[in-house]
């Protein structure tokens, strides 16, 4: 009998080296069309600045400055009035809005919670509204003449609240952001809590631990890290808030068009057109996010990520 010929084991083949990392190229042109193009733009307009020259004629020319717009936006007290502003709005919303979110999540993940679908949608769906939109909704509330709410207090005799007024309207924007962020956070934080074993909630309840042991002891240290990241996510875009005040600010003088950084970098931008000064002050507030970002990260990180740097 004639002997066939083993025929030789074919391989499976391998991608190539390159295969990775082209591709990677379609993300990589994005990320280079679009942020560091923008942000090293940025970079270039703040060191240099429009001068006139040319004598009677009034010729202006883009010339160097180095950190002169630095000097100038840190030294403009519109500015520094308006960082002072932003602080005190993220003190407000950072702990308010993880608060409010980490007790719904909590009170979901409860055992004698009802109509969980209902509620999460409940409580998620303002985040879905436009900044906008929100800021819109929340200033006809606010808006002496047309606000339900002060309407209800003058007819039980009560003095109407001015949400507008100098002393209270941080607390009425600070609402706003509060409002659209909390379900977010929720949702995140709910899911951290659905992902837990419930082996621990069971053996603790046979410790005779009660639901609030259980969420205090277990359930919220063992979501820290979910907890960091978004307080990381609303820190942020604390220090950027910008939709809510200029919004409101047609609606109220104790808005001003400086109220906080962005609104004086769009003033500088595009009522001064001083891009010079606008990308100075942008970079500034870039890096000034990027380092409370990572000293709140690194303060915490051990903690909840077990990480000992």
């Amino acid at each position: 009998m004639a002997v066939l010929a083993a025929r030789p084991v074919s391989k499976p083949r391998r991608l190539g080296g390159a295969a990775p990392y082209v591709l990677l190229v379609p993300a990589l042109v994005l990320l280079v069309l679009f942020l560091i193009i923008p942000i090293g733009y940025t970079v270039y307009l703040s060191l240099r600045a429009s001068r006139v020259t040319g004598g009677g004629l009034g010729l202006r020319k883009e010339s160097f400055v180095g950190l002169a717009n630095y000097v100038g936006a840190i030294t403009d007290s519109a500015y520094a009035h308006s960082v002072v502003r932003m602080l005190g709005y993220g003190v407000v919303v950072v702990p308010t809005m993880l608060g409010l979110a980490l007790l719904f999540a909590l009170l979901l993940d409860s055992r004698g919670a009802r109509l969980k679908s209902f509620t999460r949608l409940g409580i998620f769906l303002p985040y879905a509204v436009p900044g906008v939109i929100a800021s819109l909704l929340w200033g006809f509330l606010y808006l002496p003449g047309v606000s339900p709410i002060r309407a209800a207090f003058e007819a039980v005799g009560l003095p109407a609240p001015d949400f507008l007024g100098a002393g209270s309207v941080l607390f009425s924007v600070a609402n706003i952001g509060i409002w659209g962020g909390v379900g977010f956070n929720m949702i995140v934080l709910y899911t951290a809590l659905r992902g837990l074993p419930s082996e621990l909630d069971d053996a603790a309840r046979v410790d005779g631990a009660s639901e609030l042991q259980i969420a205090l002891r277990i359930k919220v240290p063992l979501i820290a890290p979910a907890l960091v990241m978004t307080g990381i996510f609303s820190l942020i875009a604390s220090l950027q808030v910008f939709s809510e005040p200029s919004t409101l600010q047609p609606l109220t003088d104790s808005i001003s068009f400086t109220w906080v950084p962005l609104m004086t970098i769009y003033r500088d931008a595009f009522v001064n057109n001083d891009i010079y000064t606008a990308a100075a002050a942008s970079v500034m507030l870039a890096i000034g996010t990027l380092a409370v970002s990572l000293t709140v990260l690194s303060f915490l990180q051990k903690r909840a990520f077990g990480e000992d740097r």
